[in-house]
């Protein structure tokens, strides 16, 4: 925060001022040890870019407990919409060619290992081509105990255009006389399709799973010295509201989404201990049922007196059934926030009966836009918005609902981006000048190690309202069509 807007701050209410300092006092002695922020995993993003594949990938060290062999796992997740197929007999087939190169992260120039090769992928289905559904691969590279960086490459032959995704990895040494704890490993499993878990790449992991289960190996080569593992999964108090209406007043310093998540004020949600007697490595996991939408933590840390204590952690966020797709009513009718009155919202989120909750979305379109081909056209661009907005601006809360969610949906991606410290503007026209046509952000907080999101907001204003009565006019008559606007 800038030493003006905290002047202004004080000014106004020495209260909220003192409040700030506290939290902000509670964050640095939470996270006074560098080396516990360098050891909290939340693996990757989404990174959406149109037109380019779209991959998440996940990598863990691993040992394998009865020969002490080590090796890298690889699991990657490749959106079907995103590549280009082509249509030969009744099948739909593209080829993809995979790269990755391991590096040491000490020393990143030193190339330790490069894997290439292609994968053809044929499907039947011209659904599940154009679907947010994902391919998926598995890969396990033997490699010795380190510190590593992974480059995962994704080139789409059809297009020649790629996708890079990095990650770190640390393998311990299984014959070390210190101990140490490997990377977390998270998976999730839906029961209405399998009982199998499948690998998390994300931050994000969807409500629709049942249980999410948590892997890790400790070694332990010091028999004569048990070693104490403590685990705890903690809730952190987060803000979850949809962004409010562009004339609306900001956010003040005591609201919850003006900082976005707060990791000074959580709830323990299950702790346990265990004593490792037994030498070598150990693995351990846990398996937690139906959490609910909310920002976690599953961290580790061992009871060692006289040297220095082990400690890993990973972050997690519970979002909605089908994130970041929207597929069921409920979800499809949650961003209809933006187009209604608030009485209207609250009377469409109250019905129960998906069937009935289906025929009033459908309704409330049809209602405003009369025309059935150009109400398809429309909803299909504002859902498409929705889901895109979920990948480029999620953080601990659905992209959606945040406010660039809010101002990428009405108006689609803006023509210009400048950025400069903790702010950021949006232009829709030449004429920067433009209050109607250009939106700005600011950063409450700046992504850092202690606080990996980008919480940009919107800087609101009453000049607003009018812009954004007009955009959802645009919307609910279809002229958003026209240009696209």
């Amino acid at each position: 925060m800038s030493n003006f807007n905290i002047y202004n701050l004080f000014c106004s209410n020495r209260i909220l001022l003192k409040a700030f300092f506290a939290v902000t006092i509670g964050l640095m002695l939470l996270n006074c040890s560098t080396s516990y922020v360098d050891k909290v995993e939340r693996s990757g993003g989404y990174e959406f870019r149109p037109g380019f594949p779209e991959v998440r990938v996940v990598t863990a060290g691993i040992i394998d407990e009865y020969t002490d062999s080590t090796s890298i796992s690889i699991t990657a997740e490749i959106v079907y919409a995103s590549l280009v197929f082509k249509k030969e007999d009744d099948a739909y087939s593209t080829q993809i060619l995979v790269e990755i190169q391991i590096l040491d992260q000490l020393d990143p120039l030193n190339i330790i290992q490069t894997i290439s090769y292609p994968i053809t992928i044929v499907e039947s289905d011209a659904q599940l081509i154009s679907s947010q559904e994902e391919y998926l691969i598995n890969r396990k590279v033997p490699i010795v105990p380190g510190d590593y960086l992974i480059n995962f490459s994704i080139t789409d032959t059809n297009t020649d255009k790629a996708t890079v995704r990095t990650s770190e990895v640390f393998i311990p040494n299984p014959n070390d006389r210190v101990s140490h704890i490997t990377n977390i490993q998270v998976f999730s499993k839906d029961e209405r399709y399998e009982n199998n878990f499948n690998p998390i790449t994300t931050y994000d992991i969807s409500n629709e799973a049942d249980s999410i289960r948590f892997s890790f190996q400790v070694t332990n080569n010091k028999p004569e010295a048990p070693l104490t593992i403590n685990t705890r999964l903690l809730k952190f108090r987060s803000d979850t509201t949809i962004a409010r209406p562009m004339n609306w007043p900001n956010y003040t310093v005591s609201h919850v989404a003006y900082r976005g998540i707060h990791y000074s004020d959580f709830e323990v949600i299950n702790s346990s201990r265990r004593i490792i007697t037994q030498d070598g490595s150990v693995t351990i996991e846990f398996v937690f049922p139906n959490l609910p939408r909310g920002n976690y933590r599953f961290e580790i840390k061992s009871d060692t007196e006289g040297v220095e204590e082990l400690f890993r952690a990973r972050d997690f966020s519970v979002k909605s059934l089908n994130y970041p797709s929207l597929k069921t009513p409920k979800e499809l009718a949650a961003p209809l926030f933006y187009l209604m009155n608030p009485k209207d919202y609250e009377k469409l989120m109250s019905i129960a009966d998906d069937v009935q909750l289906k025929r009033e979305i459908d309704r409330f379109w049809l209602k405003n836009i009369k025309n059935s081909k150009k109400a398809q056209n429309v909803i299909e661009l504002y859902y498409e918005r929705v889901e895109e907005a979920n990948k480029q601006f999620a953080n601990y809360k659905e992209g959606w609902k945040t406010d660039m969610g809010m101002i990428y949906i009405l108006f689609g991606p803006p023509w210009y981006i400048n950025s400069s410290l903790d702010r950021l503007s949006w232009s829709y026209s030449y004429n920067f000048n433009d209050i109607e046509e250009n939106f700005y952000f600011r950063a409450p907080v700046m992504k850092n190690k202690e606080y990996p999101f980008y919480n940009y907001q919107l800087v609101r204003s009453p000049q607003y309202h009018q812009v954004q009565y007009q955009q959802i006019q645009f919307w609910l008559t279809g002229v958003i069509l026209k240009d696209n606007l």
